[in-house]
């Protein structure tokens, strides 16, 4: 298919690493106009104390081959969107596709921890970053979304609406954060077809994002090394991955036939055709299922 983004803007919410990076990148590399925000830059980290700022990210858009527009906010703050969206309205005069992939809950979250045994402010927080944050952007974003038809709304979480609906995400706050962001592409699924637009949620699978590779002390090099403590690694994904997924959702003139569907990089490579950079497709969501339907344990819960 044609993926051809050429004079569509986007908003990639939450763009400083991981999958929001690697979503601006390749719709930047399909000619689009991609702000990327984030609270992460050259003078100042948030408090996921990250290397990676959203200049960065900018930078590595606009290398691919499209524009890419580093805006620092805080998406908590409604007076920061607010300006946000008003600059956007102000320089482009559009905007096409808001994908909305704020998180920054990873260092906050015990796996172990029940409920009341975990810190409630520190579990608030979490959901103040991972849910409010996104109704924040939806909020002043959409209505200069749907001033022309054909807009798409992106609601990046982690697992498909059948696999969290039947499967303990390891933590309250962390099963319910991911939950909550695949009913919120759902509810603004209804709102938005009056108005010509689609909203769907979007997961990827094992993401090797910059943290997960940290993590298992490896780089995108030499990944593989790690197959030896964790085999199933071997399913993980760039975040080229799903953000091909999304410059292919962006760019398919019939993306209203899933709307308000929840939906995996893995699950739309086979439609859409794309790979990621090694060639490959993984299926990441697929694979977890065979698995534990073998009674095999797949744990694919990963930094974004």
């Amino acid at each position: 298919m044609n993926m051809t983004l050429e004079g569509k803007v986007a908003l990639v919410a939450g763009a400083t690493r991981g999958a929001g990076r690697g979503i601006a990148v390749q719709l930047g590399a399909a000619g689009a106009t991609v702000y990327v925000t984030g609270r992460s830059t050259r003078e100042q980290r948030s408090e996921m104390d990250r290397p990676e700022t959203i200049e960065e990210t900018a930078e590595l858009v606009t290398a691919a081959g499209g524009q890419g527009i580093a805006v620092r906010v805080d998406h908590l703050e409604r007076d920061q969107v607010k300006a946000l969206v008003e600059r956007i309205d102000r320089e482009q005069g559009r905007l096409d596709l808001l994908v909305n992939d704020i998180w920054g809950g990873d260092q906050l979250f015990s796996w172990t921890d029940t409920l009341w045994e975990h810190s409630l402010d520190t579990g608030l927080r979490i959901l103040r970053l991972a849910v409010d944050t996104h109704i924040i952007t939806s909020h002043y974003a959409l209505p200069l979304l749907i001033r022309e038809p054909g807009g798409l709304v992106i609601e990046m979480t982690d697992g498909t609406a059948e696999y969290n609906a039947s499967k303990y995400r390891v933590s309250f706050f962390y099963d319910l954060a991911k939950a909550s962001v695949l009913r919120m592409a759902f509810a603004q699924a209804q709102e938005l077809a009056p108005h010509g637009a689609t909203a769907v949620a979007l997961t990827p699978g094992w993401l090797r994002s910059e943290m997960m590779l940290d993590h298992y002390g490896v780089t995108e090099e030499t990944w593989r090394d790690a197959l030896s403590t964790v085999p199933h690694f071997a399913i993980s994904e760039t975040p080229a991955f799903v953000g091909r997924a999304v410059a292919a959702l962006a760019a398919d003139p019939d993306v209203a036939r899933w709307n308000g569907l929840s939906l995996s990089s893995g699950q739309l490579a086979q439609v859409y055709g794309f790979t990621d950079v090694d060639g490959s497709r993984p299926d990441a969501w697929r694979y977890v299922v065979e698995v534990e339907d073998a009674g095999k344990p797949a744990d694919t819960t990963g930094y974004r």
